[in-house]
């Protein structure tokens, strides 16, 4: 196995590698990588610094990767894709674990890792634990009817909202959004490359970038960016990032943002809406189930603490 950093890849091996993963989407009808890491394999943004790829090919056909990309705190997350075409992907996956393991905590340094299974079940909770991991983090997958009922619009507040503004509101958004989530692992500490990368995505539609202002002249208060998923079956209204500012929480804010959102998808003829929520926040899951939400699916994070190695004298 090749083990090589994601900014080093050539074109070819680039091509190869989204290929195996448009593979792998088509065959499970669900993404095998968050955004971020689909981010990093297509273009070389923020997102493909420090991240190493291990790949597997045979015969020139790449067969396997794992991607390990380093978090703020040190750790390592683990993100796991394996050809639809082979006749025992969790041997595969297998391997590519013991690589990766191997990489992050080189030469006996030690290291925290966080492998991540996307719409995991069974034969994933099995294969963490032959290497090593526990689970540690699920996150939920809910989707609800659009439109949304008649009693839960009667039931959320009104609330005026406009489209983002890039160059405008890009300094306030940021500022809400770290605060809301400070701490977050995903979500949280976006920086200004980072916001402008995901502004250039090509399914960007500010009109569903809908932010609401504090009607007594003190900046935004709180945004709900919408993103419509045209190439899956049924079409997926998700919600992407919501966010309120911690000043404001309490009176409502959050359900109408997101009632919002899930209307402005509505009326464009979404029928299902879509997001994801962590299932130890059970405000939030609360609140989602209120307006309709069910449980789709779970991905899970896995965690193992490899300890160094101490030197014999």
């Amino acid at each position: 196995m090749d083990v090589v950093a994601l900014t080093d890849l050539d074109g070819a091996r680039r091509d190869s590698l989204g290929s195996l993963v448009a593979r792998a989407d088509a065959a499970d009808g669900h993404p095998p990588l968050p955004e971020p890491q689909r981010l990093a394999i297509t273009r070389d943004g923020e997102a493909a610094h420090g991240v190493r790829a291990v790949l597997a090919a045979r015969e020139g056909t790449l067969w396997g990767c794992a991607l390990l990309t380093p978090a703020r705190d040190g750790s390592w997350t683990l993100h796991l894709v394996t050809d639809p075409g082979e006749t025992d992907r969790a041997v595969v996956a297998s391997q590519l674990i013991d690589v990766a393991v191997d990489v992050a905590t080189g030469a006996g340094g030690g290291g925290t890792l966080h492998l991540w299974a996307m719409r995991a079940g069974a034969v994933d909770d099995d294969l963490a634990r032959r290497h090593g991991f526990a689970p540690e983090r699920d996150l939920l997958q809910m989707r609800v009817p659009l439109p949304l009922a008649d009693d839960v619009l009667a039931a959320t507040r009104p609330l005026i909202t406009r489209p983002f503004e890039p160059g405008r509101d890009d300094e306030s958004w940021l500022a809400i959004n770290n605060r809301a989530f400070a701490g977050h692992p995903e979500q949280g500490q976006w920086t200004p490359s980072q916001l402008r990368e995901r502004l250039a995505a090509d399914w960007v539609d500010l009109e569903g970038f809908l932010v609401a202002d504090d009607p007594d002249g003190g900046g935004i208060v709180g945004s709900c960016w919408t993103k419509i998923h045209r190439d899956h079956t049924p079409v997926l209204g998700e919600i992407y990032v919501i966010s309120v500012d911690p000043t404001h929480h309490g009176g409502g804010l959050g359900r109408a943002l997101t009632v919002a959102g899930l209307d402005y998808m509505a009326g464009r003829g979404v029928r299902v809406g879509m997001l994801y929520t962590d299932a130890s926040n059970e405000a939030a899951v609360a609140l989602y189930r209120a307006l309709g939400f069910t449980v789709d699916h779970v991905d899970r994070s896995y965690r193992r603490d490899v300890p160094a190695l101490h030197a014999v004298s």
